[in-house]
C-alpha cells in the first residue's frame, strides 16, 4: 500500500500535512503529528502495514503493541478518505 497519487504530502516544521489535489473524492486538509507523520512518510513508498509497525520503535519510545494500535489507526483514517491506494 501506498500513498494515492490524488494527495500531496508536505512536512510543515513538527506537523506533517496531506493535502487533496482535487483529484480525490476528499477535499481538504489533514494534519498530522509526529507519529502521524512519520507513517504518512513511510506510505510515500509501498510499504506495508507490518513494515511501518517494526519501523515505529526505532524511531520513538513506544511498544510494538502502541505501534501496531497507532498505525492500524492511522491507516484506517487514511483509507476512510481515499488516501491509500492497496
Amino acid at each position: 500500500m501506498k500513498l494515492n497519487q490524488g494527495f500531496i504530502s508536505h512536512n510543515d516544521g513538527d506537523e506533517k500535512l496531506l493535502v487533496s489535489t482535487g483529484a480525490a473524492d476528499f477535499k481538504g486538509l489533514v494534519r498530522g503529528n509526529s507519529s502521524a507523520g512519520f507513517i504518512m512518510t513511510c506510505l510515500e513508498s509501498e510499504t506495508t502495514e507490518d513494515e511501518i509497525v517494526s519501523k515505529m520503535p526505532k524511531h520513538f519510545d513506544v511498544s510494538e503493541e502502541i505501534a501496531r494500535r497507532d498505525v492500524s489507526k492511522i491507516i484506517s483514517q487514511l483509507k476512510g478518505i481515499g488516501a491509500i491506494d492497496g
